[in-house]
């Protein structure tokens, strides 16, 4: 469990003005939601924000927020962000309410790691599925799960049920998901290096 309390503003007023001046003020709108309980309108501060997503466990991060002024603490995950369409900056965030005693659905990004032999002889590898959707209790969120490929060679195929995953996960989905592949060179490309003809030398001019 994450045990670091971040404390969050709560909102009394909504709106594009009360949205200027929460930014004015160098914080972000946000909204609390959840285990059948009230949404709440709170503010936070975008650097907070930008930290967690930052940190190992990135998106999945289970956090623990207070607001501001009572004794109200709960773990949550981040559901959703929105961003300026052209600065990029944070704008707004969801957060959902988690029971650590109740399993939670998330999606976790795959990530390769190793180089494949058959890259190494010149294959070409083809990424397909980058996440897969998990199940689990919040303390087991995982960052991101690692897939070890460098072993894998031309022709081979990964599929999600041959991933390795903790013990306290369960995948979502359809198993025979492809996650990866390495290909073979493209024929065309093949045929093209083998029928390139040698350019011919110069004729000799000669007398008539």
């Amino acid at each position: 469990m994450s045990e670091e309390v971040i404390v969050v503003s709560k909102r009394e007023k909504v709106g594009k003005n009360a949205t200027r001046d929460i930014r004015n003020a160098n914080l972000i709108p946000a909204v609390i939601y959840g285990l059948n309980e009230p949404t709440v309108s709170v503010c936070i501060s975008p650097k907070v924000v930008a930290r967690i997503i930052a940190s190992d466990s990135g998106l999945n991060s289970l956090i623990y927020l207070q607001r501001e002024g009572t004794d109200i603490k709960r773990h949550v995950i981040i559901k959703a962000l929105q961003r300026h369409p052209v600065s990029g900056r944070l704008s707004h965030v969801d957060f959902m309410r988690v029971d650590p005693t109740h399993k939670v659905r998330v999606k976790a990004p795959l990530v390769l790691k190793g180089s494949p032999l058959g890259v190494k002889e010149g294959g070409i590898l083809d990424f397909i599925h980058r996440e897969v959707e998990v199940e689990c209790l919040p303390a087991f969120i995982p960052g991101h799960i690692d897939i070890d490929i460098s072993g894998m060679r031309i022709g081979d195929t990964l599929r999600v049920d041959q991933v390795t995953i903790d013990g306290h996960l369960t995948i979502i989905g359809d198993a025979h998901n492809v996650v990866c592949t390495i290909h073979g060179k493209p024929v065309e490309e093949e045929v093209a290096v083998e029928a390139a003809p040698v350019a011919a030398a110069p004729a000799k001019k000669g007398k008539k």
